[in-house]
């Protein structure tokens, strides 16, 4: 039985290996950017870094503990992973956190920022401007997944700039210092607290400029029950909506064929 950190390291270097592909693809200054954010996991061997990732739970804190938040956070928690759930309604998030047992909690987003490894991010959009003023000092050097996305009708003008600019790059800009992985944007949040029911079998496109910060983002997307499939970095985040080529449930192998085909 091959030993679960060799798994973990060649998971690393595959997503890894895909991040520098990418960036190579689609700009050398980012593709040195990537590289020069790598470096940073040259603190530990790399068999010290997968044991310890694939011994240890992590802690995740959650923005927004809606049908996105709520179903993701109770799926990480059935996996072993303490989360911290927060929105406006500290209340609902009490209750949550009651009903899935000891390694869920509730708070303040301010107290979810601090005390997640990883944060997640789910509101609508035109919140995101008040999120990153809200969490200011929390942000710095956090991986951020980011699953919000923006529609002008809902949204308004942010939403407008957003798409202009590509969701990936506006969020990076609403949410500065952090170490942003857009993901769980482009299926509908119906079918994500399913997904573990058949490990695999559907592909969940991600994009971030960070190897580490993708690293572990699809550690947490496969403990989902989703396979990631790296499509390229934040620039490439604007293929991640609803109604884009890359939406819906997909295979792995049909998301890497589609996201060939982008720019």
């Amino acid at each position: 039985m091959t030993a679960p950190w060799k798994i973990n390291c060649v998971v690393y270097m595959q997503v890894y290996t895909a991040v520098i592909v990418n960036a190579m693809k689609r700009d050398r200054r980012r593709f040195l950017g990537i590289v020069a954010a790598a470096a940073a996991l040259d603190g530990l061997p790399l068999t010290a870094r997968a044991a310890r990732t694939a011994a240890g739970k992590m802690k995740i804190g959650i923005v927004g503990s809606g049908n996105v938040g709520g179903a993701l956070g109770a799926v990480w928690v059935k996996a072993g992973h303490e989360v911290m759930f927060s929105s406006r309604n500290l209340e609902h998030d009490k209750a949550l956190a009651a009903r899935l047992g000891p390694n869920a909690r509730a708070g303040t987003p301010r107290e979810a920022a601090a005390f997640g490894e990883v944060l997640m991010v789910s509101v609508p959009y035109r919140a995101l401007p008040e999120v990153g003023k809200d969490l200011a000092g929390l942000l710095k050097d956090k991986v951020v997944i980011d699953t919000c996305n923006p529609f002008a009708s809902r949204d308004g003008e942010v939403a407008t700039w957003a798409r202009q600019k590509g969701a990936g790059l506006a969020s990076a800009e609403l949410l500065p210092g952090a170490r942003i992985v857009r993901a769980f944007n482009a299926i509908g949040a119906a079918r994500m607290g399913a997904a573990h029911e058949q490990p695999g079998r559907i592909g969940m496109p991600l994009a971030g400029d960070d190897a580490q910060a993708v690293a572990l983002a699809s550690r947490l997307i496969r403990d989902i029950g989703y396979e990631p499939v790296l499509i390229g970095g934040l620039a490439m985040g604007k293929h991640l909506m609803p109604g884009t080529p890359l939406a819906g449930e997909r295979t792995p192998d049909e998301l890497r064929r589609i996201a060939a085909t982008l720019n």
